[in-house]
């Protein structure tokens, strides 16, 4: 498993975890701290997926507009959590944050899908993955 997966998936599982509670029931930063010594995570995985939730958190009502946009067929609100929390973590990677490549943020997040979401995970998070890319790219 690579580095940044390993931040990746404590990040996605972080997301999920805060989608289960309402605002402010959960401290994001101790859900972090656990996550991450659960996972025995190094401090350069650790910085990364801090700076992953903490930008995907940020900016979750932006991103959610951008994920409605890009879902043709389903509301954010009526996706499944993990697809949610995954979409919502790729989204914010594929447009605030330059630390990499597109097709790497999705080839990574199609993976957190299938191994965390159901049989279909990993090809709707591709497909509005993508849309989301094309959007950004025709602004």
């Amino acid at each position: 498993m690579g580095k940044r997966h390993l931040a990746r998936e404590v990040a996605m599982q972080v997301i999920f975890e805060l989608d289960h509670h309402p605002p402010g029931e959960v401290d994001p930063e101790r859900a972090l701290d656990y996550r991450l010594e659960e996972a025995r995570a190094n401090a350069e995985q650790a910085a990364f997926a801090r700076r992953l939730v903490e930008g995907t958190l940020a900016r979750v009502a932006e991103i959610d507009e951008e994920i409605s946009r890009a879902s043709t067929h389903w509301r954010v609100e009526q996706m499944a959590k993990v697809e949610r929390a995954v979409l919502r973590l790729a989204t914010y990677e594929l447009l605030f944050s330059a630390e990499v490549p597109v097709k790497a943020a999705i080839n990574e997040s199609i993976e957190l899908a299938k191994t965390f979401g159901g049989d279909e995970s990993g090809r709707f998070v591709n497909g509005v993955l993508g849309r989301v890319v094309e959007h950004a790219a025709s602004r």
